[in-house]
Protein backbone atom coordinates (compact mmCIF):
# COMPACT_ATOMS: atom_id res chain seq x y z
CA UNK A 1 0.00 0.00 0.00
CA UNK A 2 1.24 3.48 -0.37
CA UNK A 3 1.00 4.72 3.06
CA UNK A 4 4.17 2.32 3.56
CA UNK A 5 6.10 3.66 0.38
CA UNK A 6 8.29 6.84 0.41
CA UNK A 7 6.40 9.43 -1.54
CA UNK A 8 6.49 12.78 -2.65
CA UNK A 9 6.33 14.72 0.22
CA UNK A 10 6.40 18.46 -1.35
CA UNK A 11 3.40 18.03 -3.32
CA UNK A 12 -0.18 18.00 -1.74
CA UNK A 13 -1.95 14.57 -2.03
CA UNK A 14 -5.25 12.90 -1.62
CA UNK A 15 -6.73 9.70 -1.29
CA UNK A 16 -6.92 6.89 -4.39
CA UNK A 17 -10.23 5.79 -3.33
CA UNK A 18 -13.05 6.07 -0.20
CA UNK A 19 -12.79 4.19 2.61
CA UNK A 20 -14.93 4.22 6.34
CA UNK A 21 -15.84 3.09 9.28
CA UNK A 22 -18.56 2.93 11.79
CA UNK A 23 -17.85 3.57 15.51
CA UNK A 24 -18.80 5.49 18.57
CA UNK A 25 -18.43 8.95 19.62
CA UNK A 26 -16.79 8.94 22.57
CA UNK A 27 -18.62 11.70 24.21
CA UNK A 28 -22.00 11.38 22.49
CA UNK A 29 -21.78 7.69 23.10
CA UNK A 30 -23.91 7.45 19.54
CA UNK A 31 -22.88 5.30 16.40
CA UNK A 32 -21.75 7.04 13.91
CA UNK A 33 -20.55 6.28 10.10
CA UNK A 34 -17.16 8.12 8.90
CA UNK A 35 -15.84 7.88 5.73
CA UNK A 36 -12.75 9.36 4.34
CA UNK A 37 -13.40 10.10 0.48
CA UNK A 38 -10.61 12.56 -2.22
CA UNK A 39 -10.60 15.77 -2.87
CA UNK A 40 -9.50 17.99 -5.42
CA UNK A 41 -5.99 19.96 -5.02
CA UNK A 42 -6.99 23.22 -2.97
CA UNK A 43 -9.98 21.44 -1.00
CA UNK A 44 -8.10 20.67 1.91
CA UNK A 45 -9.26 19.09 4.97
CA UNK A 46 -13.15 19.42 4.76
CA UNK A 47 -15.61 17.80 7.28
CA UNK A 48 -18.89 16.96 6.63
CA UNK A 49 -22.50 16.50 8.11
CA UNK A 50 -24.23 14.06 6.02
CA UNK A 51 -27.27 13.90 8.06
CA UNK A 52 -27.54 18.03 8.01
CA UNK A 53 -25.77 18.67 4.33
CA UNK A 54 -23.33 21.48 6.04
CA UNK A 55 -19.59 21.52 4.99
CA UNK A 56 -17.27 22.63 7.69
CA UNK A 57 -13.90 23.23 6.99
CA UNK A 58 -11.28 21.96 9.41
CA UNK A 59 -9.93 25.46 10.17
CA UNK A 60 -8.77 26.87 13.95
CA UNK A 61 -11.14 29.68 12.97
CA UNK A 62 -14.10 26.79 12.85
CA UNK A 63 -13.16 25.70 16.76
CA UNK A 64 -16.00 26.05 19.14
CA UNK A 65 -14.93 24.11 22.23
CA UNK A 66 -12.08 22.91 23.66
CA UNK A 67 -13.42 20.65 26.72
CA UNK A 68 -11.52 17.32 26.92
CA UNK A 69 -11.79 17.55 22.66
CA UNK A 70 -11.44 19.94 19.88
CA UNK A 71 -14.79 20.48 18.62
CA UNK A 72 -15.56 22.25 15.07
CA UNK A 73 -19.07 24.54 14.21
CA UNK A 74 -20.29 25.93 10.90
CA UNK A 75 -19.67 29.31 10.66
CA UNK A 76 -23.42 30.23 9.94
CA UNK A 77 -25.52 26.69 10.94
CA UNK A 78 -24.93 26.23 14.92
CA UNK A 79 -26.12 22.81 15.29
CA UNK A 80 -23.51 21.51 12.78
CA UNK A 81 -21.01 20.89 15.18
CA UNK A 82 -18.29 18.06 14.94
CA UNK A 83 -16.77 16.92 17.82
CA UNK A 84 -13.43 14.64 18.32
CA UNK A 85 -11.60 15.78 15.18
CA UNK A 86 -8.29 15.80 17.01
CA UNK A 87 -7.68 12.25 16.08
CA UNK A 88 -7.84 11.85 12.70
CA UNK A 89 -6.71 15.02 11.90
CA UNK A 90 -3.26 13.50 13.44
CA UNK A 91 -3.69 10.96 11.46
CA UNK A 92 -4.05 12.97 8.03
CA UNK A 93 -1.40 15.09 9.05
CA UNK A 94 0.83 12.33 9.87
CA UNK A 95 0.16 10.21 6.61
CA UNK A 96 0.69 13.27 3.94
CA UNK A 97 -2.93 13.87 3.04
CA UNK A 98 -3.48 17.56 2.62
CA UNK A 99 -7.09 17.24 0.45
CA UNK A 100 -9.96 14.82 1.85
CA UNK A 101 -13.22 15.29 2.82
CA UNK A 102 -14.05 13.72 6.10
CA UNK A 103 -17.77 12.22 6.02
CA UNK A 104 -19.99 11.77 8.83
CA UNK A 105 -23.80 11.04 9.53
CA UNK A 106 -23.17 12.23 13.36
CA UNK A 107 -22.69 15.53 15.26
CA UNK A 108 -18.92 13.47 16.71
CA UNK A 109 -15.51 11.83 14.89
CA UNK A 110 -15.84 7.61 16.03
CA UNK A 111 -13.32 7.51 18.81
CA UNK A 112 -12.29 3.62 18.05
CA UNK A 113 -9.40 2.60 20.08
CA UNK A 114 -8.76 5.78 21.11
CA UNK A 115 -5.19 6.70 19.07
CA UNK A 116 -5.09 8.03 15.46
CA UNK A 117 -3.89 4.20 14.42
CA UNK A 118 -7.12 3.14 12.85
CA UNK A 119 -7.33 5.88 10.64
CA UNK A 120 -4.12 6.00 9.60
CA UNK A 121 -4.80 1.65 8.97
CA UNK A 122 -7.67 3.39 6.73
CA UNK A 123 -6.00 6.02 5.13
CA UNK A 124 -3.08 3.19 4.34
CA UNK A 125 -5.74 0.58 3.06
CA UNK A 126 -7.21 3.55 0.49
CA UNK A 127 -4.04 4.20 -0.71
CA UNK A 128 -2.75 7.31 -1.52
CA UNK A 129 -1.76 9.39 -4.88
CA UNK A 130 0.02 13.15 -5.39
CA UNK A 131 -2.07 16.07 -6.66
CA UNK A 132 -0.87 19.12 -9.10
CA UNK A 133 0.88 21.79 -7.08
CA UNK A 134 3.12 22.30 -4.19
CA UNK A 135 1.74 21.75 -0.65
CA UNK A 136 1.70 25.20 1.23
CA UNK A 137 3.84 25.71 4.02
CA UNK A 138 3.49 28.13 6.93
CA UNK A 139 7.14 29.41 7.91
CA UNK A 140 6.74 30.76 11.60
CA UNK A 141 9.19 33.57 11.72
CA UNK A 142 9.15 34.84 15.76
CA UNK A 143 8.59 32.94 19.05
CA UNK A 144 4.43 33.39 19.70
CA UNK A 145 3.22 31.99 23.42
CA UNK A 146 -0.26 31.71 25.10
CA UNK A 147 -0.47 31.03 28.92
CA UNK A 148 -2.83 29.50 31.51
CA UNK A 149 -1.36 29.42 35.42
CA UNK A 150 1.86 27.47 34.75
CA UNK A 151 0.50 25.55 31.23
CA UNK A 152 1.68 27.63 28.35
CA UNK A 153 2.15 26.62 24.37
CA UNK A 154 4.84 27.71 21.90
CA UNK A 155 5.66 28.18 18.73
CA UNK A 156 8.95 29.21 17.57
CA UNK A 157 11.22 29.93 14.18
CA UNK A 158 13.01 26.59 13.45
CA UNK A 159 16.24 26.56 11.78
CA UNK A 160 15.40 23.37 9.59
CA UNK A 161 12.37 23.02 7.65
CA UNK A 162 9.76 21.15 9.34
CA UNK A 163 8.13 20.61 12.79
CA UNK A 164 10.00 19.52 15.72
CA UNK A 165 7.85 19.45 18.86
CA UNK A 166 8.89 19.30 22.97
CA UNK A 167 5.81 18.79 25.54
CA UNK A 168 5.93 18.23 29.39
CA UNK A 169 2.60 16.65 31.15
CA UNK A 170 2.05 16.68 35.07
CA UNK A 171 -0.42 14.88 36.67
CA UNK A 172 -1.26 13.53 40.35
CA UNK A 173 -1.94 10.49 39.26
CA UNK A 174 1.69 8.82 39.86
CA UNK A 175 0.96 6.39 36.79
CA UNK A 176 1.33 9.24 35.16
CA UNK A 177 3.29 11.62 36.84
CA UNK A 178 5.42 14.22 34.99
CA UNK A 179 6.78 13.42 31.39
CA UNK A 180 8.36 14.60 28.48
CA UNK A 181 9.13 14.14 25.07
CA UNK A 182 11.01 15.81 22.08
CA UNK A 183 10.68 14.46 18.54
CA UNK A 184 11.00 16.24 15.11
CA UNK A 185 7.35 14.76 13.61
CA UNK A 186 8.12 13.13 10.40
CA UNK A 187 5.78 10.42 8.63
CA UNK A 188 7.99 7.88 10.07
CA UNK A 189 8.10 9.22 13.67
CA UNK A 190 4.47 9.44 13.72
CA UNK A 191 3.76 6.20 12.75
CA UNK A 192 6.85 4.82 15.09
CA UNK A 193 6.29 7.19 17.81
CA UNK A 194 2.73 8.77 18.20
CA UNK A 195 -0.18 7.37 16.15
CA UNK A 196 -0.87 4.26 18.32
CA UNK A 197 -1.06 6.51 21.86
CA UNK A 198 -4.27 6.43 23.09
CA UNK A 199 -6.31 9.08 24.90
CA UNK A 200 -6.62 9.21 29.03
CA UNK A 201 -8.87 9.74 31.98
CA UNK A 202 -8.50 9.51 35.33
CA UNK A 203 -10.84 7.16 37.16
CA UNK A 204 -12.15 9.81 39.80
CA UNK A 205 -13.44 11.98 36.68
CA UNK A 206 -15.38 8.95 34.78
CA UNK A 207 -18.32 9.48 37.17
CA UNK A 208 -18.18 13.42 37.09
CA UNK A 209 -17.29 13.23 33.16
CA UNK A 210 -20.83 11.08 32.72
CA UNK A 211 -22.92 13.72 34.85
CA UNK A 212 -21.84 16.19 32.52
CA UNK A 213 -23.31 14.76 30.05
CA UNK A 214 -19.65 13.37 28.86
CA UNK A 215 -17.65 10.50 27.83
CA UNK A 216 -20.95 8.74 27.34
CA UNK A 217 -19.14 6.45 25.01
CA UNK A 218 -15.95 5.83 27.17
CA UNK A 219 -14.56 2.40 27.82
CA UNK A 220 -11.62 0.67 28.46
CA UNK A 221 -11.35 -0.38 24.87
CA UNK A 222 -11.21 3.31 23.66
CA UNK A 223 -9.53 4.90 26.65
CA UNK A 224 -6.38 4.83 29.35
CA UNK A 225 -8.46 4.81 32.71
CA UNK A 226 -5.77 5.66 35.86
CA UNK A 227 -6.28 4.87 39.48
CA UNK A 228 -3.26 6.62 41.17
CA UNK A 229 -0.83 4.36 40.48
CA UNK A 230 -2.70 1.35 38.78
CA UNK A 231 -3.57 1.25 34.86
CA UNK A 232 -7.43 -0.20 34.80
CA UNK A 233 -7.16 -1.26 31.20
CA UNK A 234 -5.97 -5.44 31.57
CA UNK A 235 -3.59 -5.21 28.66
CA UNK A 236 -1.94 -1.94 30.49
CA UNK A 237 0.45 0.87 28.44
CA UNK A 238 1.20 0.49 25.18
CA UNK A 239 4.42 1.56 26.07
CA UNK A 240 5.61 3.46 29.78
CA UNK A 241 5.19 7.41 28.39
CA UNK A 242 2.26 6.49 26.37
CA UNK A 243 0.81 9.95 28.15
CA UNK A 244 2.42 12.11 26.52
CA UNK A 245 2.99 10.77 23.72
CA UNK A 246 -0.83 11.04 23.03
CA UNK A 247 -0.90 14.49 24.40
CA UNK A 248 1.75 15.36 21.42
CA UNK A 249 -0.44 13.35 18.65
CA UNK A 250 -3.20 15.86 20.46
CA UNK A 251 -0.58 18.97 19.40
CA UNK A 252 -0.19 17.26 15.59
CA UNK A 253 -4.25 17.15 15.07
CA UNK A 254 -4.90 20.52 16.79
CA UNK A 255 -2.34 22.47 14.72
CA UNK A 256 -3.38 20.40 11.46
CA UNK A 257 -6.35 23.09 11.69
CA UNK A 258 -3.59 25.55 11.03
CA UNK A 259 -4.78 25.48 7.53
CA UNK A 260 -0.47 24.71 5.79
CA UNK A 261 2.19 22.79 7.23
CA UNK A 262 4.24 24.46 10.05
CA UNK A 263 7.67 24.86 9.69
CA UNK A 264 8.50 25.87 13.19
CA UNK A 265 9.15 24.53 16.70
CA UNK A 266 6.65 24.20 19.70
CA UNK A 267 7.32 24.11 23.77
CA UNK A 268 4.29 23.28 25.56
CA UNK A 269 3.74 22.46 29.44
CA UNK A 270 0.53 20.99 30.32
CA UNK A 271 -0.89 22.24 26.97
CA UNK A 272 -4.07 20.87 25.97
CA UNK A 273 -6.72 21.37 23.20
CA UNK A 274 -7.65 24.99 24.37
CA UNK A 275 -4.31 26.04 24.73
CA UNK A 276 -3.48 24.44 21.06
CA UNK A 277 -5.93 26.14 20.10
CA UNK A 278 -5.18 29.88 21.28
CA UNK A 279 -1.76 29.67 20.06
CA UNK A 280 -3.11 29.12 16.22
CA UNK A 281 -5.37 32.07 16.97
CA UNK A 282 -2.27 34.25 18.64
CA UNK A 283 0.31 33.37 16.05
CA UNK A 284 -2.22 34.33 12.47
CA UNK A 285 -3.53 37.30 14.74
CA UNK A 286 0.33 38.83 14.03
CA UNK A 287 0.62 38.97 10.52
CA UNK A 288 4.68 39.75 11.47
CA UNK A 289 4.57 36.47 12.96
CA UNK A 290 4.63 34.17 9.45
CA UNK A 291 4.48 33.92 6.16
CA UNK A 292 3.59 31.63 3.35
CA UNK A 293 6.69 30.01 2.04
CA UNK A 294 7.92 27.85 -0.92
CA UNK A 295 8.13 23.94 -0.39
CA UNK A 296 11.04 23.23 0.91
CA UNK A 297 10.58 20.47 2.43
CA UNK A 298 12.79 16.98 1.21
CA UNK A 299 10.82 13.76 -0.33
CA UNK A 300 12.37 11.43 2.13
CA UNK A 301 9.88 13.12 4.58
CA UNK A 302 12.08 15.15 6.68
CA UNK A 303 9.14 17.47 7.47
CA UNK A 304 5.44 16.24 8.30
CA UNK A 305 2.52 17.75 6.13
CA UNK A 306 -0.25 18.89 7.71
CA UNK A 307 -3.56 19.33 5.87
CA UNK A 308 -4.34 22.66 3.95
CA UNK A 309 -7.25 24.69 4.00
CA UNK A 310 -8.91 27.47 2.38
CA UNK A 311 -7.07 30.78 2.19
CA UNK A 312 -9.82 32.76 4.28
CA UNK A 313 -7.94 30.49 7.59
CA UNK A 314 -4.59 32.52 7.21
CA UNK A 315 -5.77 36.08 5.07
Amino acid sequence: MDGFLPIDRTSRRTLKTAIGCVGTGLHSGRRVTLTLRPALAGTGILFRRTDLGIDIPARFDRVVDTRLCTALVAEDAPQARIGTVEHVMAALAGTGITDAVVELDGPEVPILDGSAAPFVFLIDCAGSMALHGPAPVIEVLRPIRVEEGTAFAELHPNQEAGFDAALTIDFPATAIGRQHLSLRVTPASFRAGLADSRTFTLAEEVSRLRAAGLAQGGSLANAVVVDGPLVLNPGGLRRPDEFVRHKMLDVVGDLALAGAALSARFVGNRSGHGLNNRLLRALFADQSAWRMAESGLTADGVAMRLPAAAAPAIA
